[in-house]
């Protein structure tokens, strides 16, 4: 299924006006592009088994080996393509609640970044022999060439109620005979949050995507420097639309990014884990807190949003099961808005006034710290289901955060003006009156 001519790669600076050779990054679809052997998946018996006993029976495709991980699942009825790319997901087992898998096949060119990080997929059925002009293998295929396992056939209902009832728990499938080969390995499991799962998922070093990038009428567009902590690609797309982009590695320093880029803002993205791992997480904190103390305009996303919630000295805590998936309803306190969301996040920033809202049972949560940041915030945004907060303006800066995803992909677009909203933000602070750029105290 090599399809010689189909377009290729990541470009997020292609089609911006005043770049002319935009660099090219890798699609995780590439693999399939360069070499697509077409074997069958086995679908030989295998066993998925939780940390609490529970097991489930199924069918084995993808990479043949033993999957191990924090079990979680995802409500999204498509988009599967990108779920599987969608770095905030290293670590994990996935369980996808919609029963079908596949059906369109891989298409080039849609991935949201270079590999597939879930650590294993779980699913109800599999599509064999997936329908679209323009795909280039199967879901087996796919999970083959990055070398992650999958099962299908399995109870994928009792599991999300096993999760929705009891919270995320670890998990490991693989053959059924090599159940005590998969028991010996659960039993010494670790829970994924305590790696550095940032780091995992960085870049290595920097890089100007969209280089000499300007308005249309020939204005260069603002220098953004955006914190890679899991970045996805569409956010790239959205950010690159309204500012030359610098791509940096979480662990950048402030210093280290004004001396050699010199940029107009500082922006951190989605990613892995716990918030407040002392790796990556806490360095891309530190670079944020010290941004906002210079009065540089900020925007978090996602684990952005939670690394600024511990600079303002917020707890950050594990959720029962999160909220992964599209169609989740966020309420503007300021507007009185509701915007339908897409998500994808294990933690959340605990509320000034009620605290911690639908932990997980462990318990597991930052310590108490001091506000770094230097200014004051207020809760802009909450989950209008749990009641759990969604984003934060700080109040006198021009920064704010939020949880959910404005880039969707997939998912619903209401959130996407948010976008235009930092890029306006800029602007004020660049024109010479940064008064017109601060937010918070009830102001949009």
């Amino acid at each position: 299924m090599s399809a010689s001519g189909t377009r290729r790669g990541f470009i997020p600076g292609a089609d911006v006006p005043g770049v002319d050779e935009p660099p090219i990054f890798q699609d995780a679809a590439d693999l399939l592009l360069d070499s697509h052997s077409g074997d069958q998946p086995s679908f030989e018996p295998g066993l998925l088994i939780l940390a609490d006993g529970t097991m489930f029976s199924g069918r084995l495709f993808g990479a043949e080996e033993i999957a191990q991980g924090e079990l979680v699942f995802t409500t999204g009825m498509c988009g599967y393509q990108e779920s599987l790319t969608d770095p905030s997901f290293a670590g994990q087992v996935l369980t996808f609640t919609w029963p079908l898998l596949g059906n369109y096949g891989i298409l080039p060119g849609i991935s949201e970044s270079s590999g597939v990080h879930p650590r294993g997929i779980v699913c109800r059925q599999m599509m064999r022999n997936p329908d679209h002009r323009d795909s280039i293998g199967s879901i087996h295929d796919f999970l083959a060439a990055h070398g992650v396992p999958g099962i299908e056939g399995v109870d994928t209902r009792a599991i999300t109620r096993r999760v929705r009832e009891h919270g995320t728990l670890l998990c490991v499938f693989g053959p059924e005979g090599r159940e005590e080969d998969m028991k010996r390995i659960l039993s010494t499991m670790k829970p994924p949050d305590s790696e550095d799962l940032v780091e995992s998922v960085t870049r290595e070093e920097s890089v100007l995507i969209n280089p000499g990038a300007h308005d249309g009428n020939g204005k260069n567009l603002p220098r953004l420097a955006v914190l890679d902590c899991g970045i996805k690609h569409n956010i790239l797309r959205e950010l690159s639309k309204r500012f030359e982009v610098v791509w940096c590695p979480a662990s950048s320093s402030f210093d280290q990014i004004m001396d050699d880029w010199r940029p107009d803002a500082i922006f951190a993205s989605n990613g892995p884990g716990d918030p407040a791992h002392p790796g990556s997480a806490t360095i891309a904190r530190d670079t944020l807190a010290r941004a906002v103390r210079e009065d540089m305009p900020v925007m978090g996303i996602c684990l952005g949003h939670q690394l600024m919630g511990l600079a303002a000295g917020l707890r950050t805590y594990k959720l029962r099961y999160g909220h992964r998936g599209a169609n989740q309803p966020v309420v503007d306190l300021v507007t009185g808005k509701v915007d339908i969301t897409s998500q994808n996040h294990g933690f959340a920033v605990e509320d000034p006034e009620r605290g911690m809202l639908a932990p997980h049972p462990s318990g597991a949560c930052s310590e108490s710290g001091e506000n770094t940041l230097e200014a004051d915030f207020e809760v802009r945004h909450v989950n209008a289901n749990d009641r759990t907060v969604e984003g934060l303006d700080l109040v006198g800066k021009p920064a704010f955060t939020v949880q959910f995803h404005p880039e969707a992909c997939p998912g619903p677009h209401d959130a996407s003006p948010l976008f235009d909203r930092f890029a306006d933000i800029v602007e004020d602070h660049l024109s010479g009156d940064p008064q017109a750029a601060i937010i918070g105290g009830g102001n949009t």
